[in-house]
């Protein structure tokens, strides 16, 4: 990873944890991160934990994210969260158009424009996902689909905004199956991300965060982070376990 590029790790608790757990697993991360300084941590729980985790961990190392959001501030959306009401539960980012939106619920590219969009609006840092499927892989259209993924997410963002984004490389048929792209095939993607963000500023490329996303564990971390354009981990099951969390967030700082 570039010195010039703070590393992130940002896990995703998905569809676990009560309030109860989530906040006993919030102290547990906070506490076991307390000593390390070269690295932003944050966790995304479910909807319903959000303000509870943000006030056990207010003023300290770890900020929260949220899982999702809607592109509206206010209206007629039974069942949306608009990008205010998170910053006001306590968040300070949030996942959009994580694969298992997309495969799963049907999310389309110009959605996660729209959410990246609002989110910014509300002062949030998007983490915006991209990521092919296997068969797309296996047919060689990797490139061609984050392409197409990254250039809808970013589209009518003026430079300042793009300057405010975290993206994350998720290959979906690495996504909690226990496999993950070797370090060379993620440096091949993050590259191939940075240099289409160059295309719009060269100076936001430089310095946007890039994070990896896809069974991050403790013992992979540290050779996904010695590629140079790998910034980070979007870390689903192995967040689950402060533990084991906080291993994977020690260990990529340290490269």
């Amino acid at each position: 990873m570039a010195q010039a590029r703070r590393p992130f790790f940002c896990g995703n608790w998905k569809l676990n944890g009560s309030i109860a757990e989530s906040v006993a697993l919030a102290t547990d991360v906070r506490n076991g991160v307390a000593t390390v300084r070269d690295a932003d941590v944050a966790v995304a729980p479910s909807f319903t934990a959000l303000h509870a985790v943000a006030k056990r961990l207010e003023d300290g190392p770890v900020s929260v994210a949220a899982q999702d959001c809607f592109w509206e501030e206010k209206g007629a959306f039974t069942g949306e969260v608009s990008p205010g009401q998170l910053a006001d539960a306590g968040c300070k980012s949030v996942i959009l158009g994580h694969s298992e939106r997309r495969q799963l619920l049907g999310e389309l590219d110009a959605a996660v424009n729209l959410k990246a969009r609002a989110a910014l609006k509300a002062g949030l840092t998007p983490i915006i996902c991209v990521g092919e499927t296997l068969a797309e892989r296996d047919a060689g259209e990797t490139l061609g689909r984050i392409l197409a993924q990254l250039d809808a997410a970013l589209a009518d963002m003026s430079e300042a905004e793009l300057g405010r984004i975290v993206i994350a490389y998720e290959p979906v048929w690495a996504i909690g199956t226990g496999r993950n792209a070797t370090p060379a095939q993620a440096q091949e993607v993050h590259r191939f991300i940075r240099t289409r963000v160059a295309s719009r500023s060269a100076a936001v490329a430089a310095k946007v965060r890039i994070l990896y996303g896809g069974s991050v564990k403790p013992d992979n971390i540290r050779a996904l982070m010695a590629e140079e354009d790998v910034d980070g981990g979007l870390v689903g099951g192995a967040s689950l376990s402060a533990d084991s969390f906080v291993r994977i967030v020690k260990e990529g700082a340290s490269v």
